[in-house]
């Protein structure tokens, strides 16, 4: 007879790797999330987080989180639907409404519910998502919940995307699904085209900023300000576990679009509300992102710097645009061992290997923050140039 459990008893993936010594996975911070943080007992760079605005440890945040467990306690115990709905929710919400330039922002309790639930409340039995094929896993776990239908196009292939567009029945409802910011690649999507396409062919915009926001713009604002397009946007997605440096998700459109997700997300309307020191934590972020506009500019410097240093040394970068910067070294097994060698030298990084890249295009994910110095830049572009001599990566 068939046990539900024998896939458990057979899974050796991970077994073989920590049995190779070059397990990269679960290592416990025993710091903050900052330029250095102590892993296992070890002073080591981080550039494997996505603290980009370097806030986890600031004063002003820290603050905002005891003060708010001070009054409301640690937890809502309930859904926004019912009892656990704030006043500081709803302050989150209009306050993020008005920095983006929205009529409305509805928050959810991670990036990822965000997506699964923005995106199986909206496209029904008659519509169709389409999605670029780098998408992060939320964007498609959303899509297999929906009863609509995915159709997936190349990676910032305009072509591909038309083709998949032009035969879709006028009859059916479409939606472009995009990242902003590839999380891998570390590249931008190509919005203005994609704005030219979904009119031709009258598709609605979906762009997920998690990484765009904090990120591009010179408010901040993500991908849509960065290419002056907020308008041509129909709904931003986005998440506090990057540059507001808490946790939690958010989408952000018109009144009608946001009351109907209110009322039909049912990773919403089923889900524990945001605890109130994450909301508060958000709350004093935002107020930092507007009042430190320098905070984004030396964030973009450093990348610029780093995406210049690594090519200068002779590494394969792909097509980074932003502070992801990628390592690509081709085979899993080359990205798990220079992990290791660099894990050693203290410099954190992030290997990442297929299925979440395509095969023979493995990489080591390094990402920045901006309160990191050109001290410890400079380490970390030395530090992967001699590893990557020593495996022949480079020359």
């Amino acid at each position: 007879m068939a046990d539900i459990l024998d896939k458990c008893k057979e899974y050796t993936a991970a077994t073989e790797i920590i049995n190779m010594g070059v397990y990269p996975y679960f290592h416990t911070v025993e710091s903050g999330q900052d330029p250095e943080v102590i892993i296992e007992g070890k002073k080591m760079i981080m550039v494997g987080s996505n603290n980009y605005l370097g806030l986890t440890s600031h004063p002003k945040l820290k603050e905002a989180a005891i003060k708010a467990i001070e009054k409301y306690g640690v937890g809502c115990v309930g859904s926004r639907f019912l009892n656990g709905t704030l006043d500081l929710h709803v302050e989150l919400e209009n306050k993020l409404a008005k920095f983006l330039k929205r009529e409305a922002v509805l928050t959810f309790s991670t990036g990822m519910q965000a997506n699964l639930g923005v995106i199986s409340a909206l496209v029904g039995k008659n519509d169709i998502i389409v999605t670029d094929k780098y998408d992060h896993a939320s964007i498609i776990d959303g899509c297999r919940l929906s009863f609509g239908e995915m159709k997936r196009f190349k990676h910032n292939d305009m072509e591909d995307l038309e083709r998949i567009l032009k035969i879709i029945p006028e009859d059916k409802g479409k939606l472009i699904v995009v990242d902003g910011v590839f999380s891998m690649e570390g590249d931008i999507a190509k919005l203005p085209d994609i704005v030219q396409i979904a009119r031709k062919y009258n598709a609605r915009i979906m762009v997920d900023d998690a990484h765009g926001v904090g990120v591009l713009g010179k408010h901040g604002r993500g991908t849509g300000e960065y290419f002056n397009l907020e308008n041509e946007v129909d709904l931003q997605v986005g998440t506090f576990s990057k540059s507001f440096a808490s946790v939690g998700g958010f989408v952000a459109g018109s009144k009608k679009l946001i009351n109907y997700l209110k009322h039909n997300a049912r990773a919403l309307i089923f889900s524990a509300s945001l605890p109130p020191s994450n909301v508060a934590t958000v709350l004093a972020a935002l107020d930092i992102i507007e009042s430190e506009p320098e905070r984004i500019i030396r964030l973009n410097e450093i990348a610029d710097k780093m995406r210049k240093g690594f090519i200068e040394r002779g590494f394969d970068i792909g097509t980074s645009e932003t502070p992801i910067v990628p390592i690509v070294v081709g085979k899993d097994e080359m990205a798990f061992k220079m992990w290791k060698i660099l894990f050693d030298r203290n410099i954190f990084t992030t290997p990442v290997v297929s299925p979440a890249v395509p095969n023979n295009r493995a990489m080591i994910r390094t990402s920045y923050i901006a309160t990191q110095s050109d001290e410890l830049l400079e380490k970390v572009l030395d530090g992967f140039e001699r590893v990557a001599k020593e495996l022949g990566i480079i020359k």
